[in-house]
């Protein structure tokens, strides 16, 4: 049995870069939970005027699965900041004690050899 084709996104999002799926995900959720927003009170407005049950409730629901796909995918972007931080933090690091590696070989190939004439 063949193994079924995989979406053409799922790819190009595997060769992204992690700072590239940030920049993209942080605004997109950020707008969408905004918009989400905007429409629950739209709907909360249609209520209070009087509208049909059906339309604010509908509207309603609508804005609340944009505010929590908003609110999830701002999640996702935060997670992705953190692996950013993170490996940053980590590289620094290593870089620090590399640095304070080779100063102290240095120190110890100094100090053998300049003592004796």
């Amino acid at each position: 049995m063949p193994n079924p084709a995989k979406p053409p996104g799922r790819r190009l999002l595997k060769r992204m870069s992690t700072r590239t799926k940030w920049l993209i995900l942080s605004p997109v959720s950020l707008i969408l939970l905004g918009a989400g927003l905007c429409i629950f009170s739209e709907a909360a407005n249609l209520k209070h005027t009087g509208a049909p049950f059906r339309q604010w409730f509908l509207i309603g629901t609508y804005s609340l699965i944009m505010i929590n796909g908003g609110l999830s995918l701002f999640g996702q972007a935060v997670r992705l900041r953190v692996a950013l931080d993170y490996r940053r933090f980590v590289r620094r690091q290593l870089k620090k004690e590399l640095k304070d590696r080779l100063a102290r070989r240095k120190a110890a190939a100094g100090n053998k050899g300049g003592g004796q004439s």
